[in-house]
């Protein structure tokens, strides 16, 4: 509908071409008009000069003219001179109302003897045509305010009926309780085309608008992958429902941490790991049914949270206890080192979240040293004063410490496939630690305290030392071994030292051994980084750069570090069989990369079609769950 602004606006444009069009054709007339009289004038100048005799007296033939022709028009120019170009009568009048670009230029006629130069004057007619315009122009801009007007009334008159309709429709279905969310159309309505056009315009607009509203919560709160609410929601749901005045008074907060789902991503594939998500996430939804009002969450890709409102910790310890047992089938069924690990603290009006939080990480730390699937009930309350936090990182203390003294840790294989004749690779090595019962401790977890707890380069060479052992033990010199190799180890010097002594000391193992090192790790310090490269190159092993593509690496990089191996990171060879735009990266990378005599690899390959795509890329190798699974050294 138009507003009257836009109404004034659109009628005074469609009135200004009218009058522009209807001023110029008046002028044109006005024009031609004018011109027919000038002819017709200059007959006359000719009659009247035939018709007198030109005597000896030249001023008074002069004056007898100009006194006959101004009785019979009107002039601006009216001069008469003779042969000899003396000026016997001259008379000009600039008075006058004229129109400039119509006025007819001066007239000169010869005739006996006689020069006579005029120029009519038109001002009766420039007057007429002037107020004529004036009253159109006036004429046309009432109609245009008129028009708006009438315009907005009747506008404003079909708003209000559809308003006051909508209103009672909606009173109406107040008052009948309706479960509709649509409104009840009156048949008065009904019988009005244009209402009835109205109120369905409003409908879809108002249904439109609630499905935006449900798609951009979903989005916010809703995680996608499990359909479960997500942190936001969680955050929303602490904030109203526990700090404020509600019935919920106390309870048992639980964190749920999937241990293995860093591995799986990286063994069998992200596919896998949603997986395996959404079953820990179906396990928890189950066995949280049976407690009233609880509330599950998924706080961000490997934790849950639970909320189990006004009940205490050893209720809710019934409840970890009952996931653990589901942990475990589940475990026996997808042959995993373990499943999930699961925290709890208590928790009423006057703890704040972020506490919350840190006490059941804490939990789920000291939960992972334990058995597998374990969980543990955090039950220190004050994590500042009674410095509970550093609890969890003791327990993985001693178990990193008990770990490095003993050599517990077992290798695994997951081979590389050529994908070519000419194309040579190796199979990566995958450790794990068992803790003293024997059972297999959480593998990122593990790394993850022992970085933070700087183990990590002792860890390090607990892996390179055993996995040199197994090779010499089953005389395994005919395969090659990918280790992988933390950032913080390349950076120190006491490493590197022990490092290039070790493989001097096994010139038949050297040659066998591709490290692996991160994108990121090498990054951080070129210079050292190309030291370590030479130094390996020098002893006759060979370097990998993994995860690939995660950076901003050049290839001014590459060519000054020279790798033998490039791994490319799984968000490029993950569906690449649908992704054109990887195809196109992936075969550009792999052609600069051949040039610089760079062996490019993929992993995370799941799927026939994604390895024969790679393959058409001319990928050197291929890694993943479709390709091998790991097995014992």
């Amino acid at each position: 509908m138009y507003t009257f602004r836009q109404l004034i606006i659109r009628n005074a444009l469609l009135a200004l071409v009218f009058i522009l069009t209807t001023g110029c054709f008046s002028i044109v007339t006005l024009s031609s008009l004018l011109e027919e009289k000038n002819n017709q004038h200059i007959q006359l100048v000719n009659t009247i000069t035939k018709q007198l005799s030109i005597s000896h007296e030249p001023h008074q033939t002069a004056g007898v003219i100009a006194s006959v022709l101004k009785h019979s028009s009107h002039y601006n120019i009216l001069t008469i001179s003779d042969s000899t170009g003396e000026i016997l009568n001259n008379e000009i009048n600039n008075t006058g109302l004229v129109i400039p670009f119509t006025l007819p230029a001066p007239k000169i006629i010869n005739s006996k003897g006689l020069t006579i130069t005029y120029q009519l004057n038109f001002a009766r007619e420039s007057r007429l045509v002037l107020n004529v315009n004036l009253l159109l122009l006036a004429l046309v801009s009432f109609l245009i305010f008129f028009a708006a007007s009438m315009s907005t009334k009747r506008h404003k008159k079909v708003f209000n009926m559809i308003s006051n309709q909508i209103k009672k429709d909606f009173a109406i279905v107040k008052s009948h309780n309706s479960k509709e969310n649509e409104p009840v159309i009156s048949e008065n309505i009904v019988e009005i085309p244009e209402l009835k056009q109205g109120i369905a315009d409003i409908k879809q607009l108002m249904n439109q608008q609630l499905e935006n509203s449900i798609h951009l919560e979903k989005e916010a709160y809703v995680d996608q992958l499990t359909q479960l609410d997500n942190r936001n929601r969680f955050v929303q749901f602490h904030e109203k429902q526990i700090m404020q005045d509600s019935p919920v008074k106390f309870g048992v907060l639980v964190i749920v941490r999937c241990s293995e789902l860093q591995t799986i991503n990286q063994i069998h594939g992200y596919n896998e790991g949603d997986k395996y998500i959404c079953a820990i996430g179906n396990i928890i939804k189950k066995v949280i049914s049976t407690y009233l009002d609880g509330r599950l969450f998924r706080l961000n890709s490997s934790d849950f949270s639970c909320i189990l409102p006004n009940i205490k910790l050893p209720q809710a310890e019934n409840f970890t206890s009952a996931l653990t047992a589901h942990f475990n089938q589940y475990q026996q069924a997808s042959e995993l080192d373990s499943v999930a690990y699961s925290g709890l603290v208590f928790f009423d009006k006057t703890k704040p979240l972020g506490e919350l939080l840190a006490l059941a990480d804490t939990g789920v730390s000291i939960a992972q040293t334990q058995s597998p699937n374990a969980w543990y009930s955090e039950k220190e309350t004050d994590i500042f004063q009674q410095n509970s936090s550093h609890y969890g990182n003791q327990n993985w203390r001693q178990e990193i410490d008990s770990v490095i003294e003993n050599q517990r840790v077992t290798l695994l294989l997951q081979p590389i496939q050529p994908t070519g004749r000419n194309s040579k690779v190796y199979s990566e090595v995958l450790a794990r630690f068992l803790n003293a019962n024997d059972e297999v401790l959480p593998t990122t977890s593990f790394i993850a305290m022992s970085e933070q707890l700087d183990k990590i380069t002792i860890i390090d060479k607990l892996i390179i030392d055993t996995t040199i052992k197994e090779i010499i033990n089953k005389n395994m010199l005919d395969h090659s071994f990918g280790i992988n190799i933390s950032a913080r180890s390349i950076s120190d010097e006491h490493f590197m030292i022990w490092l290039e002594r070790k493989l001097l000391r096994e010139p038949q193992i050297a040659p066998r051994l591709i490290f692996e090192i991160t994108e990121y790790g090498l990054q951080q310090n070129i210079k050292t980084s190309k030291r370590l490269i030479d130094m390996l190159h020098r002893v006759g092993a060979r370097v990998t750069v993994e995860r690939f593509g995660v950076g901003l690496t050049s290839f001014k990089f590459f060519r000054e570090l020279t790798p033998d191996y490039i791994k490319m990171d799984s968000s490029y060879t993950r569906n690449i069989d649908d992704d054109k735009n990887n195809q196109y990266f992936l075969r550009l990378m792999v052609d600069l990369a051949h040039r610089l005599s760079i062996s490019v690899l993929a992993e995370s390959v799941e799927s026939q079609e994604e390895k024969h795509t790679l393959e058409k890329i001319f990928i050197d190798g291929c890694q993943g769950f479709y390709i091998g699974k790991p097995m014992p050294l």
